[in-house]
């Protein structure tokens, strides 16, 4: 869910600047699943850039209070919703926490990192949801924790249907700050790709599976 449609392609025009998100469809990225990408998104690299960074915080803390005003604590998923998350949990008073990816192979074997109690209210925050399972995963471990999870709240998501019906099965709300097709509609707004090129994008986005590079023109 976009909560702001003007802000979203504002966030997705930063994105395409400073080469936090990259676009190339005639020689694409390869993820690690093995999908051809005519994509690339690195959303820690708003963190370089002060006004960039400052902007998606507001947006994040202005979501929150629009959607979740009774949030007790902000918990960022590891690694790219760490910064992120404490920049908000600042901006709004509030205490924050983290949860790793897997638990610590020694001490106290934490997968949650920070003081966070059970039966809080959380919002996990996240830089980028492509399927959304490693996100998941920290929602899981939050909620077996004794957290109840209002909700997540990510800069951006590609807007894949596995990823929509993953969130849903897990009964996790999901607010994303910019998605896809935001920045499809700032990258021809900016020039960044021809109206050929958007096909393939647009093309990419519904079957990434089976996609393939578009031809050279």
């Amino acid at each position: 869910m976009i909560l702001n449609k003007d802000s979203a392609v504002k966030i997705a025009e930063s994105l395409l600047q400073i080469k936090a998100i990259k676009l190339n469809p005639t020689n694409p990225f390869q993820w690690a699943s093995g999908w051809n990408s005519p994509i690339y998104c690195d959303n820690r690299k708003t963190l370089s850039y002060p006004p960039v960074r400052t902007f998606i915080r507001q947006q994040f803390v202005d979501a929150i209070n629009e959607r979740y005003p009774n949030v007790d604590i902000i918990a960022g998923v590891a690694t790219g919703g760490i910064a992120l998350g404490a920049l908000v949990a600042e901006a709004m008073g509030l205490p924050f926490a983290y949860v790793r990816s897997a638990s610590k192979g020694h001490g106290m074997q934490n997968m949650i990192e920070g003081d966070i109690s059970k039966d809080q209210k959380v919002v996990v925050i996240e830089d980028l949801i492509s399927t959304g399972g490693s996100s998941l995963k920290a929602v899981a471990a939050l909620r077996e924790h004794g957290c109840s999870v209002l909700g997540m709240v990510a800069i951006f998501t590609y807007g894949f249907q596995i990823a929509e019906n993953n969130f849903k099965e897990s009964k996790c709300d999901l607010v994303t700050l910019s998605d896809y097709n935001s920045m499809l509609t700032a990258a021809v707004k900016a020039n960044y790709v021809t109206e050929s090129a958007l096909e393939s994008l647009s093309e990419w986005r519904i079957s990434p599976e089976k996609w393939n590079a578009a031809p050279q023109k």
